[in-house]
């Protein structure tokens, strides 16, 4: 494994952490900021507005958006893959993020420029998005964790505080989107462009700062740097034991996030129509605009997140380990839910009447409390435990996972009903009931079977001399005993 330099620590930390800190901060505007306005876009008929001009439906629109960010999802395999074996993260996120800048500008091209092939540019720009994101996304997540050593407990605090840059990416952007497009006579256009400017500061930080606080990390693909490391002949091994197991976790752990993300993506479906036909939003004379709830989130995570980074820190060998994270995660998802069945509960049947915000309020809160004990630690967690050949590769599938799971939010949002108010609010106690039952069950079925996970894991969560003679005994069947150097 490469190290980092040594270029000393902030907020006890390697320096290269808030690099990558800034690196994604600005790659998950430009991402965000698209995602904002891509729908209302397509939907606008006016061209000179900056609009398709064309004949989108508000179904079509929805209907392409849920292929685009179910495809954002699973080029992350591939791009894992390239990075093991060919590129190397640096220059698969280097190429992924020219290819995602070159497609926010491409969106944003003005229609004059192109009269005739606005569908096919649009198109284009829609292909470079996705495939720069899936070099870009799994490999500046590897990269976090290769600046820890096997056992920091460092590691976990960190995906945390890069969990934070990801979520102040997020919040900035709708508003500076919004903001733009609005300054601009309403022109989507312009927006596209203004998501193209971070997506080149997104890479202007990682170019001019990379080689001081990275060094070499990153730079030898994982597989070839698998290989240097192997003692012995230089020939591509079989997965040991101890890999497998690991790799076992990591598919088990996918399945419970499954389960997380399926029920947290509410937040854009269910609980966004919700906030906007069954929510009192007034505050004396003003109505707060539907859309700021979905700002909470990120809010909680950019106040919290440090908060939890330091827990983790300051809880040293009596933190928790990943899959009790996870199970206390999925809890937390189903506090949240019981606080839309309230909620709902509230309205009495009556379609007319209106629930208090402070209940959409408390349930984003514990639903981004859960999302900070499983999302980024899940991050953390493949680093911990992917063979260092397949690093990129499994972090790939690790995002994958979530694509799925908003496949699966899709399919359960679509029981709330076709529009008639008095049945989506009997659907809705039985779908956010449904959802809190299953993510309490699946917590309470994930604290059982948490010592078993981490006996597979092997000690990658901190007992790192005990990982080193396992791995021994596996290859060479035998344990000869181990110098304090390799420690």
């Amino acid at each position: 494994m490469v190290k980092a330099p040594d270029t000393g620590t902030f907020f006890g930390h390697p320096k290269g952490l808030f690099l990558l800190f800034g690196t994604e901060l600005w790659e998950r505007f430009s991402y965000y900021a698209m995602r904002a306005i891509l729908v209302l876009y397509l939907v606008d008929k006016t061209s000179e507005n900056g609009g398709f001009g064309l004949e989108w439906t508000n179904a079509d629109a929805l209907k392409l958006y849920g292929w685009f960010t179910g495809l954002v999802y699973i080029t992350p395999l591939l791009g894992g893959w390239l990075a093991d074996n060919v590129l190397g993260q640096r220059k698969a996120i280097i190429i992924g993020g020219t290819l995602m800048a070159a497609g926010q500008f491409m969106l944003g091209t003005p229609h004059a420029w192109i009269p005739g092939m606005e569908t096919q540019a649009f198109y284009l720009g829609l292909a470079l998005l996705m495939c720069g994101n899936g070099l870009f996304k799994p490999n500046i997540s590897t990269m976090v964790g290769d600046l820890y050593e096997q056992g920091d407990h460092r590691r976990d605090g960190a995906f945390t505080i890069f969990y934070m840059g990801i979520n102040i990416g997020a919040f900035l952007s709708g508003i500076v989107v919004g903001s733009v497009v609005a300054l601009y006579g309403g022109n989507w256009q312009v927006g596209f462009v203004c998501a193209g400017i971070g997506m080149v500061l997104s890479l202007v930080v990682q170019l001019v700062f990379a080689r001081k606080l990275l060094g070499e990390v990153g730079v030898v693909p994982s597989a070839k740097q698998a290989m240097a490391d192997q003692v012995g002949p230089k020939v591509k091994q079989p997965l040991t034991k101890v890999e497998f197991d690991r790799i076992k976790v990591i598919m088990i752990l996918g399945v419970f996030t499954i389960i997380f993300w399926a029920g947290f993506e509410q937040a854009g479906g269910l609980m966004n129509i919700y906030a906007n036909q069954f929510t009192d939003r007034v505050i004396g004379s003003f109505t707060v605009p539907t859309t700021w709830f979905q700002s909470l989130n990120p809010l909680f995570i950019v106040v919290f997140a440090p908060l939890f980074a330091l827990m983790w820190l300051k809880m040293g060998d009596a933190e928790p380990t990943s899959p009790t994270k996870f199970a206390i995660g999925l809890v937390l998802l189903a506090v949240g839910f019981l606080f839309m069945v309230g909620a709902t509960l509230q309205l009495g049947g009556d379609v007319n009447a209106k629930t208090s915000m402070i209940w959409l309020v408390g349930a984003y809160f514990f639903h981004t409390m859960g999302e900070l004990c499983l999302s980024p630690i899940g991050l953390s967690m493949v680093t911990k435990l992917a063979p260092l050949r397949l690093l990129s590769l499994m972090m790939g599938v690790w995002f994958g996972f979530t694509g799925l799971a908003n496949y699966v939010a899709g399919f359960i949002g679509s029981f709330i009903g076709h529009g008639d108010e008095s049945e989506m609010v009997n659907n809705a106690v039985s779908i956010f009931g449904g959802i809190a039952i299953t993510a309490a069950v699946f917590g309470g079925l994930l604290f059982l079977i948490a010592d078993k996970l981490v006996h597979w894991m092997h000690g990658a969560e901190g007992h790192v001399k005990e990982t080193i003679i396992e791995e021994e005994i596996a290859v060479t069947g035998t344990h000869e005993g181990i110098s304090e150097d390799h420690l």
